[in-house]
């Protein structure tokens, strides 16, 4: 008999080689299926112990399929009466196409109609249909003009092995087929190392068990068909039931025998919950085996001079997440560093890309290229013994311990990053300052900013990293290598757990604006700030997914590292904001206006101050809700506080206009460039178009009124003759709000008190 074992891509090799140990013969590796030739008895065997093999199918015929009248004659001629019994059901799934048969479905239907013909003609009863477990299930596989018909002798696909956890609820620890699980062992020869007794194995990130559960079977002599109820041959009317149990008996009898034998699970997974899930996995596929779960610096001593396998899972991190990136980069370089020499020792990543090999520190022996979704990756298969048992090492101050890293010179990064964490602490402590930069840039090869925000109604602490675009004659590659090694050192420098690390990467093109959505909007959910329990700041207010509470200025402000493209507080203006609480005071009951307000934090520093009128102005809608939140969360609420949907610059100008509005204090904090379709203005440009908006704000306040106008384009030169001529006072006050631990980087802003020539207000007048 013919049959066909249907893998996925890249596993072809390594499927070929698992048939032909089960005593197949004939086997011959096609695209994403293995042919072999045997007995009933031999498919049997496959569909029972193969761990690679997605579906097993006998094959019946091979015939033409130009069209869907040849398909149709070809498919009635097959003698379906000797397959599908009196009274069975039936379904039909079809694979491929051709010039004039391109959907599946069509063809399927076709195939369908044959063979319900031929069984009316023979029997005068046609077959019902289960297309959801069929007692029969016949596949036709279309390759240019013909198709091989055939028998699904598995039903539901040999990977859903019947232990596998849910794939919801599980977060980071999203699960990995058992194929993939299987095809990284059977890289790695781990057959070779059950076969010689007492097998050990390492395995990097177990996320929710695949490996584990699949080596400790193959130790144990399990079968991994072992715990399933239904076969596709169950009902097949020529299924022999006598081979299959024998077959079931013999499997029985060896995993009864096997369970005495040994293996070593060795497992190490940064993630929260990783332990728990493979012990359930384990527990679930009736495996018995204790595994030893240890942390990154325990592999050495824990392997010991073992020559273990190796088995890492680098695929886990979603695209973009680098700093999950670099969680598994070093932890991979751990691993290897702990069997790197030791002869006999194996080593197997499942990597998006070719960035393992650095982790690893040499070039792979093998690759094979598989599909994980609809990416691209690889196994890679590396010698230990080609391989450095130097790994480049961070040894941290204290109790931190020390830090795989890519690239060698990142102890200085480490040195670097801690000295300033310490200073920076002390200072936030005296300041009472909970969220702050602790790093910009300080060594220019490792060109990040890192800011460490603290929670406030719960505890907590996140990292907010982004990264400056290398120049252009810097080697893409180590610049992200060194990225990635600062991924990895400052969540343990700075007592941050890898899940609260957040990553930006910015640009040096222009373009784009600082306040466009730069995400989803989550489904809100309702959250108790637990500030205080009595006064302005309590009650319930919205909080969004992914947000967090903070705490700046004796105020509450959400922020959101994961949904949104800035997590909707600068840090850098923390004392303008200061600034325009304390000028608010100085007109108590006073009118504020906020223009580009983004989340509206400077409204509810200015609401803080006594303003008996706040306006918020920004033109999108998602950022006029958060802001219209941090007013609510912090008591601000009432028709004196309105938040105004707009295009400002059009919006300002139609107010100065109708020369009926005016406020006390205005804050203008705009981005550096936008062309937002929503814009009636083709485009802005701060350096091009500052001087109309600054005139225009001018127009809008009242008799003693000032504005602070700000923004972020470090080469701005504000037009001081333009201004004088039409009577407005340009005070540049950058440095008196440049915070303490952005005094590295003066230049992060700029900042201007507007007001009237006639008004003639100062900067010192005002105690700025």
């Amino acid at each position: 008999m013919e049959f066909v074992a249907t893998c996925p891509k890249g596993f072809e090799p390594l499927l070929a080689g698992e048939l032909r140990a089960l005593g197949a013969e004939g086997v011959r590796p096609l695209v994403g299926q293995v042919s072999f030739a045997g007995s009933l008895a031999d498919a049997y065997r496959c569909c029972l112990w193969s761990r690679l093999a997605s579906n097993v199918t006998l094959v019946l015929a091979r015939i033409a399929a130009a069209d869907a009248d040849q398909l149709y004659a070809g498919l009635a001629a097959i003698p379906w009466e000797e397959h599908v019994a009196p009274g069975a059901t039936m379904a039909v799934e079809a694979r491929g196409a051709n010039d004039r048969l391109r959907n599946t479905q069509f063809v399927a239907l076709r195939s369908k109609d044959a063979v319900a013909d031929r069984l009316l003609a023979r029997r005068g009863a046609r077959p019902l249909v289960n297309t959801d477990a069929p007692d029969v299930g016949i596949v036709v596989r279309l390759s240019r003009e013909r198709a091989t018909v055939g028998i699904d002798l598995t039903g539901e696909p040999l990977f859903h092995r019947g232990w596998e956890a849910a794939p919801t609820g599980l977060g980071r620890l999203a699960p990995r087929r058992a194929d993939y699980a299987a095809a990284l062992l059977e890289a790695g020869c781990w057959f070779r190392d059950v076969r010689h007794g007492s097998p050990v194995l390492v395995n990097l990130f177990c996320g929710t068990g695949g490996v584990a559960v699949e080596a400790a079977g193959q130790a144990l002599d399990r079968a991994p068909g072992l715990l399933r109820v239904r076969w596709g041959f169950s009902r097949w009317a020529g299924h022999d039931a006598g081979a299959w149990d024998a077959l079931a008996a013999e499997a029985a009898d060896r995993a009864a025998a096997g369970a005495k034998n040994d293996v070593g699970l060795l497992l190490c997974d940064t993630r929260p919950g990783a332990e728990a899930a493979t012990r359930r996995a384990l527990r679930a596929a009736g495996v018995d085996a204790d595994p030893r779960f240890v942390g990154a610096g325990e592999l050495a001593s824990a392997v010991g001079g073992g020559a273990p396998l190796v088995v890492a899972d680098l695929a886990w991190p979603r695209p973009g997440d680098l700093a999950g990136e670099a969680e598994a980069l070093s932890l991979f370089s751990a691993g290897v560093g702990a069997v790197a020499g030791h002869d006999g020792a194996g080593i197997v990543a499942l990597s998006p890309d070719d960035a393992a090999d650095a982790a690893a520190g040499g070039e792979p022996a093998e690759a094979i290229g598989v599909i994980l979704g609809r990416d691209d990756a690889t196994i890679r298969c590396y010698d230990p013994m080609s391989l450095s048992a130097e790994h480049p090492l961070v040894r941290l101050r204290g109790d931190a311990g020390s830090v795989p890293v890519l690239v060698g010179a990142s102890d200085q990064f480490a040195a670097r990053l801690a000295k300033v964490a310490r200073l920076r602490a002390r200072w936030a402590a005296c300041e009472d300052v909970s969220c702050y930069r602790v790093y910009d840039a300080d060594l220019p090869d490792y060109a990040v900013s890192i800011d460490l925000y603290r929670g406030s109604a719960t505890p907590g602490r996140w990292l907010y990293v982004s990264e400056y675009a290398a120049p252009r004659d810097v080697d893409a590659g180590l610049a992200r290598r060194r990225l990635l090694d600062v991924l990895a050192i400052a969540p343990r420098v700075l007592d941050v757990s890898p899940d609260d690390v957040h990553v930006r990467v910015r640009t040096r093109a222009r373009g784009g604006s600082q306040y466009a959505d730069g995400g989803r909007e989550g489904r809100g959910v309702s959250a108790r700030d637990e500030r205080g329990a009595s006064g302005r700041r309590g009650g319930r207010v919205e909080l969004p997914r992914g947000a967090r509470l903070v705490d700046e200025g004796g105020l509450t402000f959400e922020v959101n590292f994961s949904e949104r493209l800035d997590c909707g507080l600068f840090l850098d203006h923390r004392e303008t904001r200061s600034m325009v609480r304390e000028l608010m005071k100085r007109a108590p009951g006073g009118s504020f206006l906020n223009l580009f307000a983004y989340t509206g934090t400077a409204s509810c520093y200015a609401a803080d101050g006594g303003a008996g009128l706040t306006t918020t102005v920004d033109l999108s809608k998602p950022s006029l809700d958060w802001a219209r939140r941090n007013m609510e969360r912090n008591g601000f609420v009432g028709r004196s506080h309105e938040f105004v949907q707009a295009d400002v610059l059009q919006w300002v100008a139609d107010r100065r206009h109708e020369h009926r509005y005016t406020w006390d204090l205005v804050f203008c904090d705009v981005p550096t460039f936008s062309n937002s379709n929503r814009m009636r203005a083709s485009s802005w440009d701060v350096q091009r178009d500052h001087a109309d908006l600054i005139i225009s704000v001018s127009r809008l306040l009242s008799r003693g009124g000032c504005a602070i106008f700000s923004c972020n384009l470090r080469s701005f030169k504000p037009d001081v003759e333009t201004l004088e001529k039409a009577g407005v006072g340009l005070t540049d006050i950058t440095a008196k709000t440049i915070p303490e631990d952005f005094s590295r980087n003066p230049k992060i802003h700029h900042a201007y008190l507007v007001a009237r020539r006639e008004d003639g207000i100062t900067p010192k007048e005002l105690g700025i």
